[in-house]
């Protein structure tokens, strides 16, 4: 761990959800687009985007697909072991940071635990700037954000 990761920790967020393992692994990864809250966590919002695919592989992307056929990507993946876990990188904070997804079985249901890092590539002004929500990563933007995103999960899968 280095010192800029004392400053600029990782985003550690968990929730659990109301499905086994592979169910939960499976619709987090396969129906991006039906629990994601598009608006406002994405570039095109609800109303331009068609899907969102995961090219499940190293190496592939997650991409937003949006009905006129234009795509952006969100992260090119790093780590692929299903219904274990992801690791990609998310490319919307401008320089990439990582973020990652275990997902672990108790009881018939599954802690989802994210980690999203790599802040200490970001510059002071990027740090600062308004992504989905306004605040960036120095006004806590990206810990509300993701607590939002877990959260619509957990309902889409309750």
């Amino acid at each position: 761990m280095s010192e800029l990761d004392l400053v600029r920790p990782p985003i550690r967020r968990t929730v659990e959800v109301a499905a086994d393992r592979e169910k939960t692994f499976r619709v987090f990864v396969d129906r991006l687009a039906e629990w994601w809250p598009l608006d406002p966590f994405s570039r095109g919002g609800s109303a331009r985007i068609a899907a969102v695919s995961v090219d499940r592989r190293v190496g592939g992307t997650v991409t937003e697909h949006w009905h006129d056929g234009t795509t952006h990507d969100w992260g090119t993946l790093l780590a692929w072991d299903p219904p274990a876990g992801l690791t990609m990188t998310w490319t919307i904070t401008g320089t990439p940071t990582e973020v990652e997804l275990r997902f672990t079985e108790a009881d018939g249901r599954t802690l989802v635990d994210l980690e999203h890092r790599g802040w200490d590539r970001l510059g002071p002004a990027e740090l600062g700037e308004d992504c989905a929500v306004p605040g960036g990563y120095t006004g806590g933007a990206f810990t509300r954000g993701w607590a939002t995103i877990l959260d619509a999960f957990r309902e889409h899968l309750r």
